[in-house]
């Protein structure tokens, strides 16, 4: 059910509970953003008068219930989040640890450079296909038994990619290896929702988000030492192997579940085990919920895809983000470019030229915690629901900064008179500003769409996957028949037509909202509110006077 948006005819006074009563529970429970909150008894829909007295559902022991995800310790979230954190790491890590071998690669299963640079695009695409079915499933599963059996499957794929002997192997294992690998990616949003308020949430989310980057920044390293030893390209596969199988053992481990339909389903499950015969009609809310296919289709498929036609803040965000990560997984072909053809590196220098954009990921969680430094009062001030555009100032930095970062790569890159560490400063700002425009933009899309932040995720994360899958594919042609300087003086333009973005939505954002069809616009109720209660008190202060 689609939420309305507010008109001229809303009340003032009208409060959040009355604006979010007209959302199905199970809209309210099945997308990431609401994972935690406490659900209220009440009987299963359909149920008759008889049942109804018969049947209740397991809520949790009071707002203070330890088994509520929401009310862990602030160390244990920390300690989660670091989990989640490694197990993202490790997969994205997996997209980019081949680029360094693909010359390798086409030399020994016989095929063109341009048919080896297929190894990234298939994981990528894999990453396109992946999440509508993992984010639902943790929606039917649980979070942590879909991610990490995933993840144990995408650990099997990599024997196959490892003793591939040629190009048609080597292809549909790795786009499956993908398509199983972008499950703990695709859930960690959701994890970190469960569990953190929106204060700690900016701050988790920053972190998350620079693993997600550090992981294809580490892949160029890792991979070119290990091409170029004796061990060869295959033992970058055994070596992902290795690690993705040591992470399941480590999440089976350390990953606790954190959705709460699912966890009140376990509770209800062990009451009815506890006493059989006093807790019979003891039932969780999701035990309720009958899946059907043309259910899960609309969830998966057609949600995500219908906000991506509807709604502009989501459609202008995810061509800018799909742009800043097409340009990250371009710089794995441009590199080879600028540091071995202009400047004579080696295959591993050229990989440890990766290390600026990862010093620019950890510098922008810094930034970011900066620019949080006062949403506790804001939150305060806004009753828990800050306007979403608070989040954009650092959109708003960045994306000069990008434009800046791309020019200085490519104008020092493209004369080898110029010393290499020059260039290899400017990859340092491509980083920082391409953290900060993802934190910005999906903090600012969760907290807009609320309960359907999920289905926003997931057509922002298909896209861009898909953009960043066709990037690898042309970037070496374009950067040696452009000249590199020329090549990212477009990629620089198209970023700088972009970088008003956030701008736009820092001050249309509400009017845009307040026309959604699945944007909650809690703030502007809020906004309401208060501007009634200052009403109230000014003609109060004028009749004392009086």
């Amino acid at each position: 059910m689609s939420m309305s948006p507010i008109t001229a005819g809303d009340s003032p006074t009208t409060t959040i509970v009355d604006r979010l009563s007209g959302i199905p529970p199970f809209e309210q429970q099945s997308e990431a953003a609401v994972g935690g909150d406490s659900l209220s008894k009440s009987s299963p829909p359909g149920s008759s008068q008889k049942s109804e007295s018969a049947l209740e559902f397991v809520t949790w022991d009071g707002p203070d219930d330890p088994q509520n995800p929401k009310n862990w310790s602030y160390a244990y979230k920390w300690w989660v989040t670091l989990v989640v954190c490694i197990l993202c790491l490790d997969v994205t890590f997996a997209s980019s640890a081949p680029t360094s071998g693909l010359h390798a690669v086409a030399q020994e299963l016989h095929v063109s450079t341009e048919t080896a640079n297929l190894v990234t695009t298939v994981f990528l695409i894999g990453y396109v296909v992946g999440p509508p079915i993992w984010g639902p499933g943790s929606e039917i599963l649980g979070r942590k038994y879909v991610s990490l059996i995933a993840l144990g499957i995408y650990a099997i794929f990599q024997v196959g990619q490892a003793r591939a002997q040629n190009i048609g192997t080597l292809l549909a294992t790795r786009f499956f290896g993908g398509l199983f690998a972008c499950a703990p990616l695709t859930n960690a949003g959701g994890i970190i929702a469960d569990m953190w308020d929106p204060v700690g949430r900016g701050h988790a989310i920053a972190i998350f988000i620079a693993s997600v980057f550090i992981g294809p920044v580490l892949g160029p390293v890792i991979g070119g030492y290990v091409t170029t030893s004796h061990l060869g390209w295959r033992w970058i596969f055994w070596i992902l192997m290795i690690c993705a199988g040591a992470c399941t053992v480590f999440g089976f481990a350390f990953l606790p579940e954190t959705y709460a339909p699912t966890l009140l389903a376990q509770k209800a499950r062990r009451l009815r085990k506890l006493d059989p015969v006093a807790n019979k009609g003891l039932l969780a809310e999701s035990e309720t919920r009958k899946w059907t296919p043309r259910e899960i289709l609309r969830v998966t498929i057609l949600r995500p895809f219908t906000m991506m036609f509807v709604e502009p803040i989501l459609v202008l965000i995810t061509i800018y983000t799909s742009l800043v990560y097409g340009i990250i997984y371009s710089l794995f072909e441009a590199y080879p470019v600028i540091f071995i053809g202009k400047r004579g590196l080696t295959i591993p220098q050229n990989g440890l030229i990766f290390t600026g954009f990862g010093i620019g990921a950890i510098l922008s969680v810094f930034v970011a915690w900066f620019f949080s430094r006062s949403y506790p009062q804001l939150i305060k001030e806004w009753r828990g629901f800050p306007p979403p555009e608070k989040r954009l100032p650092m959109g708003m930095i960045a994306g000069p900064m990008l434009v800046i970062g791309t020019l200085w790569l490519g104008w020092t890159g493209n004369y080898a008179s110029i010393p290499w560490y020059v260039p290899a400063l400017g990859t340092i700002f491509v980083g920082m500003s391409a953290i900060l425009i993802f934190i910005s933009f999906l903090s600012y899309i969760l907290d807009s769409y609320i309960m359907y932040a999920a289905s926003a995720f997931a057509a922002n994360t298909m896209i861009r996957s898909g953009v960043a899958a066709a990037f690898p594919l042309f970037t070496t042609q374009m950067f040696n028949r452009m000249g590199i300087n020329w090549a990212s003086t477009l990629i620089a333009g198209v970023s700088l037509l972009l970088a008003p973005v956030p701008f736009i939505f820092y001050k249309y954002g509400p009017r845009i909202r307040a026309g959604s069809r699945f944007a909650p616009c809690t703030d502007l109720i809020i906004a309401k509110e208060l501007a009634a209660e200052r009403e109230e008190r000014k003609a109060g202060e004028v009749y004392n006077e009086a």
